[in-house]
């Protein structure tokens, strides 16, 4: 195939149009991130994050600096024995090890942080933090129909779904064996197994590899032959931590030989609290990048918010922040093929990055009211019993009730996650970066945003 044929089928993919600094200046930035760290960034030398050191400060007036916290410790190289035991001799307890970011979880008293850093090899300390799915509550836009006519359909490639699980589908099984393409399946949130209990994976698998078995082929994902490995991180509500998904990310490097894994889907997020190049998640999907694989993240649904006087700039989430990964967010196609009427929602979040002002998102795709599988009996499926597809019609045709509209940046992803799988099974050569440049350059340019009365979700 020619190389235009391949931007043909990616160049509608969109990417919004930067206004100058986003209409903001980089002092005012500053000062938006000093406030919002109460003066404290990951810039400025400290090599404990800045809420922790409110906590420990906090719990210091209170007399309870002795209460242990969750943390992620970095180091500048591997730890050896002898320095997890000095975290454990200061009362800490530890959790588990982080090789991908040469780090390790701990549980620390508030009142141990000052002594651990006094360790020159320790390079940053940060919470381990909560996250959660990147959603509110199609194939023709993308071009992944005419890619897919081109026999493009992700076949021999394996993509990680970092997410909520991946339940068992119809649509995600072999068509010819019947066999399940959900290839490798691991939960790393405590005491359960690697099914989607929220049901917000399963959607983004769908997305990026359904082939339309439970709707005679008319609702169906942009590589629907891909191979799927399931990284479970969220709950059934939805939330996971930091620790969860770096070792999931670690798990898919260590796997991307045996599946040949090319692309990392993160239908996930937070909001920032350090620079990128401190930052553990960060960190943990440079990893990734540095290992050859293509990390696709959502851009995050903070378009609205106002709490920092930015007009719902400035809102982009970790880990989309990092300028290695390709950070996606939403468009609203208005249920057609054609990009004429398409406009940015209003909830998907802009840059530049906080704090270091990184121009973000990358490129934005369809994300508003996507349909997608259902993971039956899931929290979101039980949330959205009502909508339009689980009557069993989907644009006039009739479907089963296997199907459910989600809408978020979080939908946009595995729409983008898939348009890299099919570049890359035409151009199996390609780099992260390379992937990434032909994404951008055969972008379709586009200024336009909704007004606050557009009905996206």
């Amino acid at each position: 195939m020619t190389d235009s044929k391949i931007k043909s089928c990616s160049r509608q993919l969109r990417l919004a149009k930067v206004p100058s600094l986003f209409l903001l200046g980089l002092m005012a930035l500053s000062s938006l991130a000093a406030a919002a760290t109460g003066g404290t960034t990951g810039s400025n030398g400290h090599r404990i994050s800045p809420e922790l050191l409110q906590a420990a400060r906090v719990a210091q007036e209170n007399g309870s600096d002795s209460q242990l916290v969750p943390v992620i410790v970095q180091f500048k190289h591997a730890p050896t024995p002898s320095q997890l035991q000095a975290v454990t001799k200061a009362g800490g307890v530890h959790v588990g090890k982080l090789q991908v970011i040469k780090g390790s979880v701990f549980n620390v008293p508030l009142n141990a942080l000052e002594r651990l850093v006094e360790d020159p090899e320790v390079a940053y300390i940060s919470k381990d933090r909560g996250l959660r799915a990147s959603n509110d509550y199609a194939e023709a836009t993308v071009g992944a129909d005419v890619a897919q006519s081109y026999n493009w359909d992700g076949t021999g490639i394996g993509v990680a779904v970092i997410d909520s699980g991946i339940s068992d589908h119809p649509d995600l099984h072999d068509p010819a064996t019947g066999a399940s393409r959900v290839v490798y399946n691991r939960s790393f949130v405590p005491l359960t197994d690697a099914s989607d209990q929220y049901g917000h994976g399963t959607h983004v698998a769908g997305i990026l590899a359904g082939n339309g078995s439970q709707s005679s082929g008319y609702i169906y994902g942009v590589a629907p032959n891909v191979r799927l490995i399931n990284l479970k991180v969220l709950d059934a509500n939805g939330f996971g931590q930091d620790s969860y998904v770096i070792a999931a990310i670690q798990q898919a490097i260590a796997l991307k030989n045996l599946y040949n894994i090319r692309v990392v889907n993160l239908s996930i997020g937070r909001p920032v609290y350090e620079s990128f190049t401190q930052d553990p998640l960060c960190q943990a999907v440079e990893s990734a990048w540095k290992a050859g694989l293509v990390v696709v993240v959502a851009a995050g649904n903070s378009g609205r918010d106002t709490s920092l006087g930015t007009n719902g700039y400035a809102t982009i989430s970790v880990p989309g922040n990092d300028p290695y990964v390709i950070t996606v967010g939403a468009m609203n196609t208005s249920n057609t093929p054609s990009k004429a009427d398409d406009v940015i929602t209003t909830y998907s979040s802009k840059g530049p990055s906080l704090l270091d002002h990184i121009v973000k998102p990358d490129l934005v795709a369809p994300g508003n009211r996507m349909t997608s599988l259902m993971a039956a009996n899931s929290t979101l499926a039980r949330a959205v019993s009502g909508n339009p597809v689980n009557s069993s019609m989907y644009m006039g045709h009739v479907v089963s009730n296997s199907y459910m509209v989600l809408s978020g940046t979080s939908m946009a992803t595995p729409v983008v996650s898939g348009a890299a799988v099919l570049m890359m099974q035409e151009y199996p050569t390609l780099t992260p970066d390379g992937v990434k440049a032909r994404l951008m350059k055969s972008h379709t340019w586009s200024s336009t945003t909704c007004s606050p009365s557009e009905p996206d979700i």
